[in-house]
């Protein structure tokens, strides 16, 4: 770009123009002949002005920034920015515009500047130095990069993390209904709204060698690892497609005239850089670090990156996986060598590191606390069986792989079986093809006594599972039903016992021979007495709940009878068929069954007919 100036103001603040002109006029002036110029002063009325002709290569911050310092030499106020401070201190610098040479110049301006308004706050700092990208080296020779660098450090540790944004913000996160003075609808000012959350947009403006210069040095600075983490969660949702599920993107092609946009080589070495920064804590927004994270995951394996970043993820992610969801987990398999739609051995590998870290933090309390059940480990527990049933349907999961993948978890997760017990049902309907001594395998997984009774209900009608595995559930649940009636007795009679203790009360009131007693501690007495006739009818009605499926148990045993003794018919001998059933599940069977209305067990083909109906139940 050309400029038309006047060379006075210019060589009045500038000491490069000043020094510029000079050696042009004079050497423009020896090189015209005397006798010329005296014919040109002659000849022509009015002096005309030599032009010189100066030219600029590489200055700092473009034509913009010499606009504006030219601008200052005329005398013309200038608005000074955290965006246009710095460029305009290294053209200060380049045209040496120093106090030496000329009072309040321009690099004294912008100097000023500097250290009394921009690296005073942590947004204009951020801004300052993202300028500096386009004035390297002269901003790091002159120490702006570095200034700026430290205001961010300082200023960013003495902030309150609570004030910060997370980038992350999913259609289930929060509602986005804003009201108009930037508050949420239960008061709270909205982060959005304010300064906390901008900064961190304009740092992730900055060119990658810049910002991994600034996320090492809050790491020497040992700045709150939240922090950290959503500086790098900022970045890399600015330049990496596909992390967030809210905002995703599509690669861009080689053949791509944006420069905002990321290639492949970039996005792939940005995503390294952030893994290795990543700090090893758990913030307290686990759970939406832990989102982010499952989407680096996903971008490590569609651009191929190495084994030790995908390593890296997965013990991060391991660490705090009882904040992961069940979409979480569902991570595709980019793999030729995996035939199954997920990546099972992926999320086996994270189950690993949780365990680990399990293991370790046991290790370290003490015994009364490692018995307790752990509820993060509960909460795995219950994801995994969730997973178990949603990659039981896939058709290429071996049942080798699924048997090894259920059992990793240990026995103290689960309180109860049910969920792994669906996902069980799921694989061997997926797979009828399987064979009975890996259907078996499959159900040993499963412990009976652990199966809620509508579990239970399920698995003694569900023609999917080994004989064997029926008659342990069977076996089970009528043990349950036994505990359970037995136990409702003992509190009935429990629950009876104060109410005798308080008709003999009532009884020596009346006889005078409670006197001591008093009339308000009979009174008492009575309540309580009352309570526990209501607790008693309660037991009561529980029990004939109880008794009632008992009846239906027996019926469905007898119909199984029913059905085992028209196999009998068809046997070489009598015991041939018990025999070779029973060397094959190492039991005997008796043909009969229990009844409830009976002291002893009854032989049900003596009594009933085989011609009666089996009875039907939904």
């Amino acid at each position: 770009m050309t400029f038309h100036l006047h060379k006075f103001p210019l060589m009045s603040k500038s000491r490069k123009l000043h020094l510029l002109i000079t050696q042009q006029e004079a050497a423009s002036n020896s090189t015209v002949p005397q006798q010329q110029q005296q014919q040109e002063t002659e000849d022509e009325d009015e002096i005309v002005e030599e032009q010189c002709h100066v030219t600029f290569t590489g200055f700092p911050g473009g034509s913009e920034a010499f606009e504006m310092a030219a601008k200052f030499c005329y005398g013309v106020k200038i608005d000074l920015t955290p965006s246009n401070v710095a460029a305009l201190r290294c053209a200060g610098e380049f045209l040496e515009m120093t106090e030496d040479y000329s009072e309040d110049n321009l690099v004294s301006k912008t100097e000023g500047f500097l250290s009394q308004h921009v690296l005073k706050n942590l947004k204009d700092s951020v801004k300052t130095l993202k300028s500096c990208d386009s004035l390297m080296p002269m901003a790091e020779n002159l120490g702006i990069t570095q200034r700026c660098v430290d205001s961010v450090v300082s200023r960013a540790s003495s902030a309150d993390p609570a004030l910060f944004g997370w980038p992350v913000s999913d259609a289930t996160s929060v509602s986005k209904q804003v009201l108009w003075n930037g508050l949420d609808g239960d008061g709270r000012r909205k982060v959005g709204a304010g300064a906390g959350e901008s900064w961190f947009e304009d740092l992730a403006l900055l060119r990658l060698p810049l910002f991994k210069r600034l996320i090492l040095a809050m790491r020497s600075a040992e700045l709150s690892p939240e922090i950290i983490e959503t500086c790098l969660m900022y970045y890399a949702k600015k330049y990496i497609p596909g992390v967030s599920r809210s905002n995703r993107k599509p690669l861009p092609s080689s053949s791509s005239s944006s420069s905002s946009v990321a290639t492949e080589a970039e996005q792939k070495e940005l995503l390294e850089t952030v893994v290795s920064n990543l700090p090893l804590e758990k913030t307290s927004k686990a759970a939406t670090a832990t989102r982010f994270l499952f989407g680096l995951l996903r971008a490590a394996n569609i651009l191929n990156a190495s084994v030790a970043c995908r390593d890296a993820l997965e013990k991060k992610i391991g660490l705090q996986l009882e904040e992961a969801t069940l979409d979480d987990l569902l991570v595709p398999s980019y793999s030729y060598l995996n035939e199954t739609l997920y990546d099972v051995d992926c999320v086996e590998r994270i189950l690993s590191h949780f365990l680990e870290g399990m293991e370790a933090r046991n290790a370290t309390k003490t015994e009364d606390a490692a018995a307790t059940r752990s509820p993060a480990l509960m909460l795995v527990g219950k994801l995994i069986d969730g997973y178990l049933s949603e990659i039981a349907s896939d058709a290429n999961l071996k049942p080798e792989k699924f048997y090894n993948f259920a059992i990793s978890l240990p026995d103290e997760a689960r309180l109860f079986d049910d969920g792994l017990y669906r996902a069980v049902d799921v694989y061997l309907k997926a797979h009828p093809w399987v064979l009975e001594e890996e259907r078996e395998k499959i159900c040993g997984l499963l412990d009976c006594q652990k199966l809620t009774l509508e579990a239970c209900t399920h698995a003694a009608q569900n023609e999917r599972l080994p004989l064997r595995a029926v008659v342990q559930v069977l076996f089970f649940e009528q043990l349950q039903l036994r505990q359970a009636i037995a136990g409702t007795l003992m509190a009935a009679e429990a629950a009876a016992e104060p109410g005798r203790q308080s008709a003999a009360l009532e009884r020596e009131a009346e006889d005078g021979r409670g006197e001591g007693l008093g009339l308000e501690h009979v009174q008492e007495r009575n309540g309580t007495w009352r309570v526990a006739v209501r607790e008693n009818q309660v037991l009561r009605l529980d029990m004939d709940s109880m008794r009632t499926r008992v009846h239906q148990l027996e019926r469905e045993c007898s119909s199984m009878k029913r059905v085992i003794s028209k196999f009998d018919k068809f046997a070489a001998s009598g015991g041939g068929w018990r025999a070779s059933l029973g060397r094959k599940f190492g039991c005997k069977f008796k043909t009969q069954v229990c009844d409830s209305h009976e002291s002893t067990a009854v032989d049900t083909r003596k009594g009933r007919h085989h011609q009666q109906h089996h009875p039907h139940h939904d």
